[in-house]
C-alpha cells in the first residue's frame, strides 16, 4: 500500500486581493502559511518518499512549511536537474546523507492553468468589461479558454501524463508521494484519478491548504478524507 497526498497551495497574495494569478509568480499571505502550517500537522506522521511540486513559488512555499512539521528522520531537499552550475554544484557526495533526504522536484506540468491575457486582472472588474456570462465561461468550462490561455481540458493534456509518466510508478514502486500543486492542476489530476466526466468536474473545487488523500493497493487508488 502507498500513499499519494495531493495538497493545493495555501492563500496567496492574488487569492486575496481576488486577482488572475495563473503562472504569476506570487507569493502566500500570512493566511497561506498558517494554512500550510495546519496542513503540514495533518501530515506529520506521514513517511514520504518523494515531493513533486510546480515550479512556482506559492506551491513550494506550501510544500516547505508543510514539511516542517514532519516528524520522519528524512528532509525534503529540491534536487537540481537542469543544466549547468545549479545541478553540478548542489551534488550530495555523502551516500548517508543522500539516503536521509526526500527529493524534491519541481515541474512545471504541474503547474497552475495559464490565464493568459487575463493574468493581473482583478476579476470582478474583468466581469464588467466582458460580460459576466463570459468570464463564467472562461473560469469554469473545460473547453473554452481565456484570450491568450488555458483552459482546463488544456491543462489536464500536461498535468494527467505527468502523473502517468512520474507519479503512478512512484506509486507502484510502493513510494508514498506528496504533491503540493494548485487549484486547477489538481482538479485535472483529480479528475482523471475519480473518473469524473467533463461535466461533473466543473464542479469540484478544490480548497487551499486541505490535503487530499488517495491510497494505493497495487491497482487502485481509494480516496480517503483527513
Amino acid at each position: 500500500m502507498a500513499d499519494l497526498v495531493l495538497l493545493r497551495h495555501g492563500e496567496s497574495v492574488w487569492n486575496k486581493l481576488n486577482v488572475f494569478t495563473g503562472w504569476v509568480d506570487v507569493p502566500l499571505t500570512p493566511k497561506g502559511i498558517e494554512e500550510a502550517t495546519e496542513a503540514g500537522k495533518k501530515l506529520a506522521d506521514f513517511r514520504f518518499d518523494v515531493i513533486y511540486v510546480s515550479t512556482l513559488v506559492r506551491a513550494m512555499e506550501t510544500a516547505m512549511i508543510a514539511m516542517a512539521y514532519n516528524r520522519s528522520d528524512r528532509l525534503p531537499v529540491v534536487i537540481h536537474e537542469e543544466e549547468g552550475k545549479e545541478s553540478e554544484w548542489s551534488k550530495i557526495y555523502d551516500t548517508e546523507t543522500e539516503k536521509s533526504i526526500i527529493p524534491v522536484y519541481r515541474d512545471w506540468h504541474l503547474n497552475e492553468r495559464y490565464y493568459g491575457e487575463l493574468q493581473g486582472k482583478n476579476k470582478a472588474r474583468t466581469a464588467e468589461q466582458y460580460g459576466a456570462e463570459k468570464v463564467h465561461l472562461w473560469r469554469r468550462s473545460y473547453d473554452v479558454p481565456p484570450p491568450g490561455g488555458e483552459c482546463l481540458k488544456d491543462t489536464a493534456a500536461r498535468t494527467i501524463p505527468f502523473f502517468r509518466d512520474h507519479i503512478l510508478p512512484r506509486l507502484k514502486n510502493n513510494e508514498n508521494v506528496f504533491v503540493a500543486a494548485h487549484g486547477n492542476s489538481l482538479r485535472s489530476i483529480v479528475m482523471h484519478l475519480d473518473n469524473l466526466s467533463e461535466e461533473e468536474v466543473l464542479q469540484l473545487e478544490i480548497p487551499t491548504g486541505q490535503p487530499i488523500l488517495y491510497h494505493f493497493d497495487g491497482k487502485d487508488l481509494t480516496k480517503e478524507n483527513l
